[in-house]
């Protein structure tokens, strides 16, 4: 067992008690010492939950530049330093040589390295491709498999789909999600095209299905899109902010997500609508000005807690913007997680002052304590 001592948890100082990859307890507890394996000084630190990461491409991503563009995969340390320690892992434009069999198989190596992962079937193409003969089928019977997407709409590299092919997806994986006990959520890519979320809206007005069954991402990446997600968020439904950026994408239009964040909330939308990714393991180009590509860079799982910071620089509370890192991501998708409690699974993060990482904890075991790795790289 491991005990936290003096740590703050919603403003006030206790002591956690973890055992058997579980929170036991939160303030007063008993149990016998000899049991007690390691205490942790949580002295002037905040007890967080470890974030939940719901749009990432652990087998990497990119090759709209060819072969070479090809994005290298990321490592469970990649996510653990960053603080994430769940993650929610898909396809995107290549869905055809980057399998969902492939990012199954390395999700599990996350697995076995403390991190829980889940899978959502498909890519940007519609018909999906999926890993047994269908969506619904991928959600019932393969335990990580949480709902479908990145469904692209909105952008070129999307395969165009009609008002009817995407109501029939989210139908099918939402029936499936039922019958599993999650939400069966379709990751929908929106890009920067011509019709912003007309297509979701459509859905939504012309079908019996929830606004919730949607969660539309990159909503940060133009002003038009951003207006277009708050109308969206308006009406009931979530968005999803990304994290990983570059400076070229934000002289191009792109708002930092912890600017969205503390946009979208002075415009009214609540605080549960929200949630925040990273995309980590996507492309992140530059080119010159003759179009002309310069390097490709990498999006990393730290641009998570960035965001957070600047949303905190920006007014926005740091309990509210972690909470669209944990629990709001926990709730788009209809799984546990992102809540200090007793029963729930202890991924937790103790934060400093500065706002950085001090200690981690992942399925109650010791990553870091006080900015030291424990574990090889």
């Amino acid at each position: 067992m491991i005990i936290l001592k003096n740590v703050t948890v919603a403003g006030e100082t206790t002591d956690v008690l973890i055992g058997a990859g579980k929170i036991l307890a939160i303030g007063s507890y008993t149990v016998d010492e000899r049991l007690i394996t390691q205490t942790i000084d949580g002295t002037g630190k905040q007890l967080i939950p470890g974030l939940l990461d719901g749009h990432v491409h652990p087998i990497g991503g990119g090759g709209e530049g060819g072969f070479a563009t090809r994005t290298p995969p990321l490592s469970a340390a990649d996510f653990l330093e960053a603080g994430v320690t769940t993650v929610v892992g898909l396809l995107g434009t290549d869905g055809w040589t980057r399998t969902g069999i492939d990012l199954l198989a390395h999700l599990r190596g996350y697995t076995s390295q403390r991190i829980r992962s889940f899978l959502l079937s498909g890519s940007y193409a519609v018909p999906p491709v999926s890993i047994t003969p269908s969506i619904a089928e991928d959600i019932l019977l393969i335990n990580e498999v949480i709902g479908i997407g990145e469904i692209a709409i909105n952008d070129h590299r999307s395969t165009q789909p009609t008002v009817h092919e995407l109501s029939r997806l989210a139908s099918q994986a939402r029936i499936a999600g039922l019958l599993k006990g999650v939400r069966g959520t379709m990751n929908v890519h929106i890009g920067d095209g011509k019709r912003a979320l007309a297509l979701l809206e459509e859905v939504v007005e012309m079908t019996d299905i929830p606004i919730t069954q949607f969660l539309p991402t990159h909503i940060n990446r133009s002003e038009r899109i951003f207006e277009a997600g708050l109308r969206w968020a308006k009406q009931g439904g979530r968005i999803d902010f990304t994290t990983c950026t570059t400076e070229a994408f934000i002289k191009e239009g792109e708002i930092p997500a912890g600017q969205a964040l503390h946009r979208a909330l002075a415009a009214g939308i609540p605080l549960t609508r929200i949630t925040m990714s990273s995309d980590a393991g996507a492309s992140l180009p530059a080119f010159d000005e003759s179009g002309k590509l310069l390097r490709l860079e990498t999006g990393k799982p730290t641009s998570m807690l960035d965001a957070v910071r600047e949303a905190v620089k920006h007014g926005v509370h740091f309990k509210d913007a972690i909470q669209t890192v944990t629990s709001n991501v926990a709730e788009a998708y209809g799984i546990s997680g992102g809540n200090i409690q007793p029963g729930e699974r202890a991924d937790l993060l103790l934060i400093d002052d500065a706002l950085q990482i001090d200690t981690i904890l992942a399925e109650g075991h010791a990553i870091m304590i006080q900015k030291k790795w424990l574990l090889p790289k």
